[in-house]
């Protein structure tokens, strides 16, 4: 029986999919379809876009990546955000960014990645970058197909679920608040839900 529910797993990973967003007491939707852009900051000059019920970017007009970054500051959370990603997408969800003209975990973010060709594979999708790696080679895969990130963050503990797969846990108290931000680098993507309740 621990061998058939280890292959159900796996195979979940693979077959991707959207969960119900959820719904209920606390809650606060960020992003919905083509509606919600009034929640958010473009920083460096993403293309972004209402498109096909979604928020849509495929190019940055300044140097490095665009990130839409939320207008508020959030410190413990559960956090749901729907995605497509192409198979070469470089792209990621950013958690508590304490700079908000400036978000990269290097100026103090954390960051769950959209990056199935990760050149550097125990940071590729599903990983919480440079904190809480993946298996290598990497086994979880965004490209091709709507995805579901659900994102948990209390006190320094983090967990990452990819369709419903938990794929990393993470203790690191460095960022206990900042912004929310969605990321294009390279490759099309798109965002169509975002959801989030404080605990």
């Amino acid at each position: 029986m621990r061998i058939i529910a280890c292959v159900i797993a796996v195979l979940g990973i693979f077959v991707g999919g959207c969960a119900n967003p959820p719904v209920g007491d606390g809650w606060i939707t960020l992003l919905d379809g083509e509606k919600g852009m009034e929640n958010w900051e473009n920083t460096n000059g993403g293309n972004w876009h209402p498109e096909d019920g979604a928020i849509v970017a495929d190019k940055a007009s300044g140097k490095g990546a665009s990130v839409l970054v939320s207008k508020r500051p959030f410190r413990d959370f559960e956090l749901y955000v729907e995605f497509w990603a192409s198979d070469d997408t470089n792209s990621g969800v950013y958690l508590r960014a304490m700079n908000p003209a400036d978000v990269r975990t290097a100026t103090g973010a954390y960051e769950a990645q959209i990056w199935d060709k990760n050149p550097d594979p125990k940071n590729a999708t599903g990983a919480l970058v440079n904190v809480a790696f993946v298996p290598v080679p990497p086994i979880y895969k965004a490209g091709g197909r709507w995805n579901t990130y659900e994102i948990r963050a209390k006190g320094p503990e983090m967990t990452l679920k990819l369709n419903g797969v938990q794929t990393v846990v993470a203790n690191d108290g460095r960022y206990p608040e900042g912004r929310i931000g969605l990321q294009f680098n390279t490759g099309p993507v798109k965002f169509r839900k975002v959801r989030i309740r404080e605990l």
